[in-house]
C-alpha cells in the first residue's frame, strides 16, 4: 500500500449510533468528499455509492476507510464496507481505531474546533499520514469469533462482581469465615461446594457452633465428597470460626441465607453458560482452522478456549512489527518512573491496550506456568524478586514471557517445542 498511496483515497467516518459523517482525503490532502448519512443499511448503501463515484471520477485505484472504534456502533459500517462485492475492486481496507489514539493525533492541530466533521476530517488525515498501526478489519467469520470470547470475559467478570458483592452477606451471616487468614481457614475457596453447603443450609451460626464434631465431619465427608485430606481438623477449624463470629438478631438470619443462595445460583447459572461457551467457541475456530489457532494450542496449557480469545483480537500476526508492539496492543508494558537517580520499583501497568487480549494472555500464562517448566520457574523467580504485589507481578511478566513465545511462533508458522522453538528467551 505504501507505493500506491498516491493512487490512494483516504476515508474518515466519525460514527454515532443514529449517523455517520465522513470526510475524504487524497495523498495531498485535498479534500474531495464530505457527507453526513444515517447509521442503517440505506444510509451505509449512500456512503459506498458516494465513496464509489469519488474514486471514479479521481481516478483513484485504492481506498483505505478509518472509523473510531465507537463501542458496537461502528461494527455494521465497518462490516459493510470491509465485505461489500464492488469495492473490493479497490483493494479496501477498513481500519476500527481506537478513540485515545486520533483524541492524541487531534493535539497536533492547534485551536481546532470540535465537530462531527472535523473529527471525520481528522480520522481521514490520520489515515492519510500512514500513522494507522492496527490490524484492519477482519470480516464476520472473525466478528463471530470475537463476540463469543468477548461475551465469555462479560460472564467471568459478572462471577467476580457477584463473588465481590457476596462478601457483605457472608460477613454479616458468619463473620470469621469472610476475614480468616489461609491457616486458619476451614476450606480452601469460600465459593466451593462445601463453603456454599455450609453457609446456605446451616440457618444460624449456633448450629454450627454447638454441633458435635461427629456431626460436622460427616457434613463435611458428604458435602466435600470424601475430598478433605483431615475432615476432623476442618470441622474444628469451621468450628470456631462460628464461635469467634459476631451473633445477629435470629429475624437476619433468614434473609441473609436468602441473599447468600441466590447469589450462589447466580454463580452456578453463570458457570454453566461459560461452559456452554466454551464449547461454541470450539466449534467456531475449529471451522476457521488457521495455522495460527494450530501453533497456539501446540503450547502446554493452552487450548481452544485461550488460542480463540488470543487470535480473535491478534488477528494476522503480520500486523505486528514485533513482540513488543503485540505487548503493548495488549497493555501489558509498565509506565517508567525515574526522577535523577532515582528509579522506581514498583510500577503500573499501562493497561491502554485491548483488555480482552491482555485477559486472555494472561490467564493463558497462569495455565502454561503450570505446564512448562520453564515457565514455572520463571514465575517463582518474579514472584521471589518483591515482598508484595507477588503474584500479579509474577503472571504478569510471565504473560510478557509468553508474548514473545506466541510472536515467535506465529511468525515462524511453527508448532511449540520443547527444544526452545520460537523467541522464548
Amino acid at each position: 500500500m505504501k507505493n500506491n498511496f498516491l493512487s490512494t483515497l483516504f476515508v474518515g467516518i466519525d460514527v454515532s449510533s443514529k449517523t455517520n459523517v465522513l470526510c475524504a482525503l487524497d495523498f495531498q490532502g485535498n479534500k474531495l468528499l464530505n457527507l453526513k448519512a444515517l447509521n442503517n443499511q440505506p444510509g451505509a448503501e449512500s456512503i459506498l455509492e458516494s465513496i464509489l463515484d469519488c474514486l471514479n471520477s479521481n481516478s483513484l485505484k485504492f481506498v483505505v476507510i478509518a472509523l473510531e472504534s465507537t463501542s458496537f456502533y461502528s461494527t455494521h459500517i465497518a462490516n459493510f464496507l470491509s465485505s461489500n462485492e464492488v469495492l473490493l475492486a479497490y483493494s479496501p481496507m477498513v481500519y476500527c481505531l481506537n478513540p485515545k489514539t486520533i483524541a492524541n493525533y487531534r493535539k497536533s492541530f492547534v485551536d481546532m474546533d470540535k465537530t462531527d466533521p472535523l473529527d471525520a476530517y481528522i480520522i481521514a488525515d490520520f489515515a492519510r499520514c500512514g500513522r494507522i498501526k492496527s490490524e484492519p478489519w477482519r470480516g464476520a467469520q472473525f466478528l463471530a469469533l470475537q463476540r463469543l470470547t468477548r461475551h465469555r470475559l462479560h460472564l467471568v467478570e459478572s462471577i467476580a462482581k457477584e463473588k465481590t458483592y457476596m462478601v457483605s452477606n457472608i460477613y454479616l451471616k458468619f463473620s470469621q469465615l469472610a476475614v480468616l487468614e489461609k491457616p486458619d481457614m476451614p476450606f480452601s475457596n469460600t465459593y466451593g461446594a462445601t463453603s456454599e453447603a455450609v453457609l446456605t443450609e446451616f440457618l444460624s451460626l449456633e448450629d454450627i457452633a454447638y454441633s458435635s464434631i461427629e456431626d460436622l465431619v460427616a457434613f463435611i465427608k458428604d458435602k466435600g465428597k470424601n475430598r478433605f485430606s483431615d475432615p476432623v481438623g476442618t470441622a474444628k477449624l469451621l468450628q470456631k470460626a462460628a464461635r469467634d463470629s459476631y451473633r445477629l438478631d435470629k429475624v437476619l438470619y433468614e434473609p441473609l441465607n436468602i441473599a447468600i443462595a441466590s447469589s450462589f445460583n447466580v454463580i452456578s447459572a453463570l458457570q454453566n453458560e461459560i461452559k456452554e461457551l466454551d464449547k461454541a467457541i470450539e466449534k467456531n475456530i475449529k471451522g476457521i482452522n488457521t495455522t495460527e489457532y494450530q501453533s497456539l494450542i501446540s503450547i502446554p496449557g493452552i487450548g481452544p478456549v485461550y488460542a480463540s480469545g488470543i487470535l480473535a483480537e491478534v488477528g494476522s500476526i503480520t500486523s505486528f512489527s514485533s513482540n513488543d508492539a503485540l505487548a503493548k496492543y495488549a497493555g501489558l508494558t509498565w509506565r517508567i518512573k525515574e526522577s535523577g537517580d532515582y528509579s522506581a520499583d514498583d510500577t503500573n501497568m499501562t493497561k491502554t491496550g485491548n483488555k480482552y487480549l491482555r485477559y486472555y494472555l494472561i490467564e493463558a500464562a497462569n495455565s502454561v506456568r503450570n505446564n512448562i517448566p520453564e515457565f514455572n520457574v520463571y514465575y517463582r523467580k518474579k514472584f521471589n524478586e518483591v515482598p508484595k504485589h507477588q503474584h500479579k507481578r509474577a503472571l504478569a511478566l510471565t504473560s510478557r514471557k509468553l508474548v514473545r513465545l506466541i510472536f515467535g511462533l506465529l511468525t515462524k508458522n511453527q508448532i511449540y517445542s520443547s527444544s526452545k522453538v520460537g523467541e522464548v528467551q
